[in-house]
């Protein structure tokens, strides 16, 4: 699939900031603990750049519910990234009372995408 990457009507994107440069580390570290701060459980999710389009993809583990320390989510996403090195990698933040995604977005792309 072809996309004309200089207009924004036809980029494709895959989360909340599909439309903005890449997050540096410190951004995506702000990110997680935005979405820790309300009180959203984080979780990681990973599949392949053929499937990216799926509505589902695989978890990295269960949801890190109760989990306060940004740290470690990003020592799971950096475990993740060693396990699933050619899969794409995003960070997702479950609201356990609206029962549905609060925030996501991408932390890892492999090579070529």
């Amino acid at each position: 699939m072809s996309f004309n990457t200089t207009d924004y009507r036809t980029k494709f994107t895959m989360e909340t900031f599909g439309f903005l440069p890449e997050l540096t580390a410190d951004e995506i570290y702000d990110q997680i603990v935005y979405l820790i701060n309300q009180g959203w459980a984080p979780s990681i999710e990973h599949d392949t750049p053929a499937n990216i389009q799926a509505t589902y993809w695989d978890m990295w583990k269960l949801p890190f519910f109760g989990m306060r320390d940004p740290n470690a989510v990003l020592a799971e996403i950096e475990e993740c990234r060693r396990e699933y090195p050619d899969h794409m990698i995003r960070v997702v933040g479950y609201d356990n009372y609206t029962q549905c995604k609060g925030h996501e977005f991408v932390v890892y792309k492999p090579r070529g995408m």
